[in-house]
């Protein structure tokens, strides 16, 4: 039963703490729309996303007004492209890219996922003309999120891949070097990457998802920190019992969101997806939930910790608020999403090898991570299979979106505006060369941990 102290609580949350769900997605298949000429096939593609998505953005905006919980973005994944895209005769998707971003602003959303390959084992043709849009594809389009996922725990490393994934990043940030390189904010490199994530830009829709499917990401961190301002001194078993009731909580926001929009838009309700995910404003910081914990500062010994206490127990206290939870689900450490993070890179407290370290526990990766612009294309590519060996032998999800800003040195800084922040230029330690090592491609083979059957 619900009673006026949990009415009041949840609205203290969302006016006090900064509660809100961050994106309602909706999943669209476009296995169906494959045709040989690209034309028609951008046709399909268009019809289909304008009609399916048509209520998408005033069902969120409905059920926001009626409810008062904010829901900051709303938006599309598809399936990958690579796949849908494969039997057109072409050169290149730069068209469907352009034609995705025409369809997502017509049907008003913020964002649209699934410009994507997964290439884990190797590539098909359309894989590879795929990757080789991605940097004309993101500098032609506003909307448009591209993810590739070249690793898992089930098939190695494509070394290739990452090889070829420096270059494109450094080509992408070329041609957006207009807007600091923005289009590489938009653009994920994976391993092990879920086919229900809701969250940007790492989203698509999963070959084995239904034809449509509505998810929710939920978000929070404001609310965690404030749920610790009361237990100065108290253990971290008592740290981790409030953190999982206050994920209930959480969650139970975001369930109701997932099952009102799956009734109105009349589409199956896919998953929560239990993240906290920060945002540039005050007060909404992962960074300040593990200071919470008794760090002085964010990267500080001990922060790896405190992120993995935080982690499992938001995925333990949401699990038991929803009936089905995926996607990345836990804690993000977007860099410049989370003005905890610029701080403690600001102060000297955190670096990229301290993000590294964290990322073994926390939901994703190296996120949103602005470097400097004559960082090489080896460099990145070192950072990508580092990232991608964490995620495969450890199981998990992990990825790197990183953003080498043309002309930008340590010291400098970079505002891409809205939820993707600012960002100070971060150090990587590359005076010794990682070029030998990239060169070499092939695939890193599974580990032995990938032998389950």
């Amino acid at each position: 039963m619900i009673t006026i102290d949990n009415v009041l609580e949840t609205n203290r949350m969302i006016t006090e703490n900064k509660l809100d769900v961050r994106t309602i997605t909706m999943g669209i298949s476009l296995r169906d729309c494959a045709h040989p000429n690209i034309n028609q096939f951008c046709k399909n593609v268009y019809d289909k996303i304008t009609k399916s998505a048509e209520f998408l953005v005033k069902t969120g905006e409905d059920i926001e007004a009626q409810y008062g919980i904010p829901i900051i973005h709303k938006r599309i994944s598809v399936t990958p492209i690579a796949i849908a895209a494969e039997a057109c005769e072409t050169d290149s998707f730069v068209p469907v890219a352009e034609v995705l971003d025409k369809a997502a602003k017509e049907v008003g959303v913020n964002f649209i996922g699934g410009f994507s390959a997964l290439v884990e084992k190797g590539f098909t043709k359309g894989d590879k003309i795929l990757i080789d849009s991605i940097p004309q594809a993101l500098s032609t389009t506003d909307v448009v999120c591209s993810s590739v996922n070249l690793g898992s725990t089930k098939a190695g490393i494509n070394m290739d891949c990452v090889r070829q994934m420096g270059e494109v990043i450094k080509r992408t940030a070329e041609l957006t070097r207009d807007q600091d390189a923005l289009g590489c904010a938009k653009l994920v490199v994976f391993c092990n990457a879920p086919g229900d994530n809701p969250f940007m830009a790492g989203a698509f829709h999963g070959v084995s998802e239904a034809e449509k499917v509505v998810s929710v990401g939920v978000s929070g961190p404001g609310v965690v920190k404030h749920a610790l301002e009361d237990l100065k001194g108290a253990d971290f078993t008592e740290v981790a019992e409030t953190i999982k009731k206050t994920a209930f909580k959480i969650t139970r926001v975001g369930q109701l969101v997932a099952r009102e929009a799956s009734r109105r838009l009349g589409v199956p309700f896919g998953i929560i997806d239990l993240s906290l995910a920060p945002t540039p404003a005050v007060g909404d910081s992962v960074a300040n939930v593990l200071e919470e914990m008794g760090l002085e500062r964010c990267g500080a010994p001990g922060t790896t910790a405190a992120l993995a206490l935080l982690n499992d127990a938001v995925k333990k206290g949401g699990l038991m608020a929803s009936s089905h939870v995926g996607g990345l689900s836990g804690a993000f450490i977007p860099v410049s999403e989370d003005q905890g993070m610029i701080e403690a890179i600001e102060c000297g407290s955190l670096s990229i090898e301290k993000l590294e370290a964290m990322t073994c526990v926390c939901s994703v990766g190296l996120d949103m991570i602005a470097v400097e612009g004559d960082t090489t294309a080896a460099t990145i590519s070192g950072i990508i299979a580092d990232e991608a060996a964490i995620g495969m032998i450890n199981n998990k999800t992990t990825a790197v979106r990183v953003i080498p800003v043309p002309g930008k040195k340590v010291g400098d800084s970079v505002e891409f505006g809205g939820l993707l922040g600012r960002c100070p230029i971060v150090k990587v330690r590359n005076n010794w060369s990682s070029e030998a090592f990239i060169a070499r491609g092939g695939r890193i083979p599974a580990p032995l941990r990938s032998l389950t059957n």
